[in-house]
């Protein structure tokens, strides 16, 4: 592994450490921690306030800030290395862009005061986008980490023959987090006292929009993991190549388990420390598709020949 391999990794792990903080500025309610300045904090670059909900959503800030100078330099670093139009670069390039689309959909967050106790459709549906563009983020970052150690570029006749396939796996994934995003939010908002009252809340006709829509998460969930087995068994029939049918096994197991995940979840009351091991199992699948799919795509057409003659021959 060379070191530029092993920084683009980092800067990967990270931005994953970032969302995850992200989702606990969320769930302790404080993204107002900083008022209503951005990028300021209360109109200070360091504040003076030792509040609790302030120092979680600077200490958020400060990261994010890193965050970005990290990708920053892991552009210019595979700009200098890497050659004209090697696919590093074009994923390197599209992680600048969402993290700065990143930023600006958090500053959107609290300039437009969506933060705290705000519970409007637009919070849902910022929050859906934010979640969308953290997904993409992490998606560029893992193609470009990946493309740091290798110089395999997706095949023409592999995307005509499965791209389809992976493009139906990652919208059911970015669909059902998008779902996820505001089942949490409603979590957070109005939280359950108990199962049954939980339920009660999601199916009543006088519910916040942001409660009755928590029901269709887990059903979606469920739809979701269906179509990542079908990606898998696609990946399976169509390459004989061992390292990437260990990948196509390992995600349905990950599916699976961020789907208990999720049921534990409901079943403890959404707290804290649940919801973001749930989120942090979100972002390892979803990486784990995308280097599954960047794998499964380079591959040459004879290695998917071979493996479907044998298929059909058993």
């Amino acid at each position: 592994m060379t070191r530029l391999h092993r920084f683009a990794w980092l800067v990967l792990i990270w931005n994953v450490a970032v969302i995850l903080w992200g989702a606990f500025v969320r769930a302790t309610g404080s993204g107002a921690g900083c008022g209503e300045h951005w990028p300021l904090c209360n109109g200070e670059v360091v504040p003076h306030s030792h509040a609790v909900e302030t120092m979680i959503e600077f200490t958020h800030r400060a990261t994010s800030g890193l965050a970005l100078l990290l990708v920053v330099a892991l552009v210019l670093w595979v700009f200098r290395v890497r050659p004209k139009r090697h696919p590093a670069r074009r994923a390197a390039g599209a992680a600048l862009v969402f993290i700065l689309t990143e930023a600006a959909v958090g500053a959107a967050l609290v300039l437009f005061r969506l933060v705290a106790e705000n519970e409007s459709v637009a919070r849902a549906l910022f929050m859906a986008g934010h979640l969308a563009n953290t997904f993409l983020l992490l998606g560029a970052l893992a193609l470009c980490a990946h493309w740091c150690a290798s110089d395999a570029p997706l095949r023409r006749e592999a995307l005509r023959r499965d791209g389809w396939v992976f493009g139906l796996g990652a919208l059911a994934l970015v669909g059902v987090s998008k779902s996820g995003a505001v089942a949490a939010l409603g979590d957070t908002l109005y939280p359950a006292r108990s199962i049954l009252g939980g339920l009660v809340q999601d199916l009543s006709p006088t519910a916040s929009l942001l409660v009755r829509l928590r029901v269709a998460h887990p059903l979606l969930a469920v739809a979701g993991s269906l179509v990542i087995v079908f990606v898998a068994a696609r990946v399976l029939q169509t390459t004989s190549d061992p390292a990437t049918r260990r990948s196509a096994w390992a995600l349905p197991a990950l599916a699976l388990v961020q789907l208990a995940a999720g049921f534990a979840n409901v079943a403890l009351l959404a707290p804290v420390s649940m919801q973001l091991v749930h989120l942090l199992l979100a972002d390892v699948l979803w990486i784990a598709f995308v280097l599954l799919g960047a794998r499964a795509l380079a591959l040459p057409r004879a290695a998917g020949a071979l493996a479907a003659a044998s298929a059909v021959a058993v």
